[in-house]
């Protein structure tokens, strides 16, 4: 006796994709997709019963073959400032956390793109966990379904921006990327577009090229330091690729009218926020079409580390290191750190449930 064929994650599925499974696999008319589409990316259902169009007989066939493959929300936790954290369960049973993010009315999420991470930056509590494995395209936006459901129920605002900032280093899981990226931007779907989806990178040239061709993201770098000497010490992995070499590949991104290259930036206590240092970032970024995104260093929780590899800088630091930044036409916006409380700013993912 055979073992039954895995059920197809419908989640997983591209809109052409789908086609076909319902076309070709299912037999069904096209108009089913669409459908299921509107069911899946529109109004997030969960299953095939709340499918109120389709045939009671077509949904036992649904449930046969597919699966709707929702990440499970384990834990939830608020922060003081209403920053909201998701402890997620995957089907095979990794867990991964994203971030809801208040920005006024309406909420920011922060994406996970694999289960840990293996760029290992010295500064970055997720980088501690080590990579386990990549996220699938329903994954990754199995997160948007669940973070815009649990902000429906809780009568917060509209999710509006994504950013992929969460677990993970987005180009090392590409193809999932740019299947989630094409996703997010159908108008049946999500509808999020993509001058509305921020993709950071620590800088890995030959897939910023392919992303860069593809048109469906505006890359946020993450250089944190203004040389390559520095970069080698608190990002080793990532300065493999030489800083010229990188900067070489931003200059050519292919950039709309109104965009620019983000460059993210975190400050760490007596490391790299000195005025010195922010002379050196001028001179490599002040003749590019770029702005700076400052983001003071978040220690980990007591309980994490109780010796944290570095301080958070002084705010008179970081004061001077913007007003010399912006005194040399450099814009530049100091980034708030948000959910600090709940470990859940830059650099604090790292499983936390309690």
């Amino acid at each position: 006796m055979t073992d039954a064929a895995p059920k197809t994650d419908l989640l997983n599925l591209t809109r052409s994709e789908l086609e076909a499974f319902v076309v070709d696999e299912l037999a069904l008319p096209r108009f089913r997709a669409d459908q299921l589409w509107h069911w899946l990316w529109y109004r997030g259902a969960e299953d095939f019963t709340v499918m109120t169009n389709i045939s009671k007989e077509l949904k036992a066939r649904l449930a046969e073959r597919a699966v709707i493959g929702l990440p499970v929300v384990d834990v939830a936790r608020v922060s003081r400032d209403g920053t909201i954290k998701l402890l997620l369960r995957l089907g095979d049973g990794e867990r991964i956390e994203t971030v809801l993010i208040p920005m006024g009315g309406h909420y920011t999420q922060c994406l996970s793109t694999q289960v840990g991470c293996a760029m290992a930056c010295t500064f970055c509590s997720t980088g501690e966990l080590g990579l386990t494995r990549n996220m699938t395209m329903g994954e990754i936006l199995g997160q948007v379904l669940v973070g815009r459901a649990h902000l429906a129920q809780s009568g917060l605002g509209d999710l509006k921006n994504l950013v992929f900032m969460g677990m993970g280093e987005p180009l090392m899981n590409l193809s999932e990327l740019l299947r989630a990226l094409e996703t997010l931007g159908s108008p049946e779907g999500i509808s999020i577009s993509p001058r509305r989806s921020t993709v950071s990178s620590v800088g890995i040239p030959a897939a910023l090229k392919v992303l860069g061709d593809s048109g469906l993201a505006v890359p946020a770098i993450s250089l944190h330091a203004p040389t390559q000497e520095l970069r080698e010490r608190i990002m080793p992995k990532a300065a493999r690729v030489p800083l010229d070499e990188l900067m070489a590949c931003l200059d050519s991104y292919p950039l709309k009218q109104r965009e620019r290259v983000t460059y993210e930036y975190i400050l760490l206590g007596g490391v790299n926020d000195t005025i010195a240092h922010a002379k050196q970032l001028v001179r490599l970024l002040g003749q590019r079409r770029c702005k700076v995104n400052l983001i003071g260093y978040n220690p980990p929780p007591p309980q994490v580390a109780p010796n944290p590899p570095y301080r958070a800088p002084d705010p008179a630091d970081v004061q001077a290191f913007e007003d010399y930044l912006r005194s040399k036409h450099l814009t530049t916006f100091l980034r708030r750190s948000m959910g600090q409380d709940i470990a859940a700013a830059c650099g604090q993912l790292k499983l936390l449930a309690g």
